[in-house]
């Protein structure tokens, strides 16, 4: 009795979903009313929530208008480093070239040991002139240098000019009275020149305040 219930029952769920089956495909407008009724739901959903997650994210992603009108101190003090170098590598160049200029114009003159140069022998004028030569190539050198890199960031000069101007509020805000100096405690980079990173900005004010701390013991010892 059992085993015919069983089998029964099994005929008769496969006839409802036979019926379930023939339903469906008889009536198809039915299905497409309830897919259309189930999507406009999830396309508000996504409406609604389209615009705000772009403009989040679009937010958090592109910079405001205040970061693209300055210029990362990071960044900046990079720049300013290669600016050194240029000046650097540049006036060794110039210098020699002073140097080998005056050598060759001064070293072709005739010198006359009899005929002195403001009651000074020639050979020491001529060659204190060449050595003047030499450090004019060296005053050079960083003008040269300094043109060249303004060419190679004309598109930054702006950003590094307020930059600049910035820069040297805080050196000047936090740099240390010269005139407390001594033999034993000189002023640390006075301009802030060697400054070519936030490590290198930070031991400069690590070194403004030991020399700060030295110059008030000398002091008060005296």
């Amino acid at each position: 009795m059992s085993t015919l219930s069983h089998r029964q029952a099994s005929t008769l769920v496969r006839g409802l979903r036979f019926q379930c089956r023939t339903q469906a495909s008889a009536s198809p407008k039915s299905n497409n009313h309830f897919a259309y009724t189930c999507r406009p739901k999830s396309s508000k959903a996504s409406k609604a929530q389209g615009p705000n997650a772009s403009s989040t994210s679009t937010s958090s992603s592109q910079p405001t208008q205040s970061e693209k009108e300055t210029l990362p101190w990071q960044e900046y003090l990079t720049i300013r480093k290669r600016k050194r170098r240029w000046e650097t590598a540049l006036t060794i160049p110039t210098t020699a070239a002073g140097f080998f200029a005056g050598i060759s114009y001064f070293g072709t003159l005739e010198m006359d040991p009899t005929k002195p140069i403001f009651n000074i022998d020639p050979m020491w004028v001529y060659g204190g002139a060449t050595l003047g030569c030499a450090g004019l190539g060296y005053l050079i050198g960083p003008i040269i240098g300094s043109t060249f890199w303004r060419l190679t960031h004309r598109r930054l000069m702006r950003l590094i000019e307020q930059r600049d101007k910035e820069f040297h509020q805080h050196i000047v805000k936090n740099r240390v009275d010269p005139t407390a100096q001594s033999a034993t405690n000189p002023v640390p980079d006075y301009y802030g020149e060697k400054i070519g990173s936030l490590h290198d900005y930070r031991q400069w004010l690590r070194d403004q305040a030991k020399f700060r701390k030295k110059a008030a013991g000398f002091l008060s010892e005296d």
